[in-house]
C-alpha cells in the first residue's frame, strides 16, 4: 500500500503550525488587499486580517495559483506516493475546480481531489478523517469514496453581527441593508453543501442563539435520525471576537452536554464577506476509517 499524504487549504482552520503537529499539509489562501498580495498563515494573520477589513480596505479573495499547487504536490510526492487533496466547497470557490482539472492532466493516479462540500471546522474534520483512513491502511480511492459519499451530511450555522459587508459585497442591496440594520435583524445563514444562503432573521442575539441550536437540534433528529452522539460531532467557529465565541462555546457545550466541542476561527474567505463578530455551529457525521 502507498504512503498517501493528506492536504487542505487554509480554510480549514488548520494553521501551518497545526499542520505539522497533525501530519497534515495546508496551502495558504490568497488575498489582494489594497492591490497587496497577501497569503493566510504567511504573511497574513487573523489579527491583521481584522484590522484592514474594519479599516475599510479593498479586500477580495482570490485561489491558488496552478504554480503554488504545482510546487506543494511535487514537494510532497517526494515523500508520498499519493496525495487526498481537500480544498474548500466548490460552491463557495472556483480553487476546487481549477485543483481537479490540474490533477486530472498532470498527476493522474497520483492527487485525488476531494470536492465534498466543506469550509472552516468541517472541512478541518474531512482532512483529519482522511489521515484516519490513510493511517489505517485505506487506499486513496478508498478514502475519496468515504468522503464523497457523505458529502452532505453536514451543516453550519451562521449568525452575523452586521449587515455591512453583505451589503458591501453585493450580496443584498443597500435598501434591504439599511431596513436590517434599523430594525437590528441578526440573519442566521446556512451552509448545508455547496453555498451560503438565508436560513432565518432574529431580532436579537440571543434569539439568533436559540434558532441555531435548534437548527442543530433538528438535524440530529431529522438528518441523523437514529445515530448515537459517537456518530456525529458539533463544532463552533467565530470571526475575530474570541470572548464572545468563548461564551458561545459554553452556551453550546451546555446545550449538546457530552460532546467534545472544537472551536476555531472561520475561514478569513468566508469572514471577508460576513464581517466580525459573527458566531457559528456546525454538526457533521463522522466517518470510520
Amino acid at each position: 500500500m502507498g504512503k498517501i499524504a493528506v492536504i487542505t487549504d487554509s480554510n480549514s482552520g488548520v494553521t501551518q503550525k497545526q499542520a505539522s503537529e497533525l501530519g497534515l499539509f495546508v496551502v495558504p489562501m490568497p488575498f489582494m488587499i489594497n492591490e497587496e498580495d497577501f497569503y493566510e498563515d504567511i504573511n497574513l494573520t487573523q489579527e491583521q486580517f481584522y484590522e484592514k477589513l474594519v479599516g475599510d480596505a479593498n479586500v477580495s479573495t482570490s485561489q491558488p495559483t496552478p504554480d503554488s499547487l504545482m510546487t506543494l504536490w511535487d514537494k510532497v510526492l517526494k515523500e508520498y506516493d499519493q496525495i487526498i487533496y481537500i480544498p474548500m466547497s466548490s460552491g463557495l470557490s472556483g480553487s476546487c475546480q481549477s485543483a481537479y482539472m490540474i490533477a486530472q492532466e498532470e498527476y493522474e493516479g497520483k492527487v485525488f481531489v476531494v470536492d465534498n462540500q466543506r469550509i472552516s471546522v468541517t472541512q478541518r474534520q474531512s482532512a483529519l478523517e482522511a489521515k484516519a483512513m490513510a493511517d489505517a491502511g485505506l487506499s486513496a480511492q478508498e478514502i475519496v469514496d468515504k468522503l464523497m459519499a457523505d458529502k452532505f451530511e453536514s451543516s453550519i450555522y451562521i449568525m452575523l453581527d452586521t449587515l455591512y459587508y453583505l451589503k458591501k459585497g453585493g450580496r443584498i442591496t443597500p435598501a434591504a441593508a439599511a431596513l436590517g440594520t434599523l430594525l437590528r435583524l441578526k440573519p442566521v445563514l446556512q451552509i448545508q453543501g455547496e453555498k451560503l444562503d438565508a436560513f432565518a432573521k432574529a431580532r436579537t442575539t440571543s434569539q439568533g442563539k436559540s434558532i441555531m441550536i435548534n437548527a442543530i437540534k433538528s438535524d440530529i433528529e431529522n438528518r441523523f435520525d437514529g445515530m448515537e452522539n459517537g456518530d456525529f460531532t458539533i463544532a463552533c467557529a467565530y470571526t475575530q471576537d474570541l470572548e464572545a465565541a468563548t461564551a458561545w462555546k459554553k452556551e453550546v457545550e451546555e446545550a449538546f452536554p457530552g460532546f467534545d466541542i472544537h472551536m476555531d476561527p472561520l475561514s478569513l474567505s468566508v469572514a471577508c464577506h460576513i464581517g466580525p463578530g459573527a458566531l457559528a455551529v456546525t454538526v457533521t457525521k463522522n466517518i470510520r476509517a
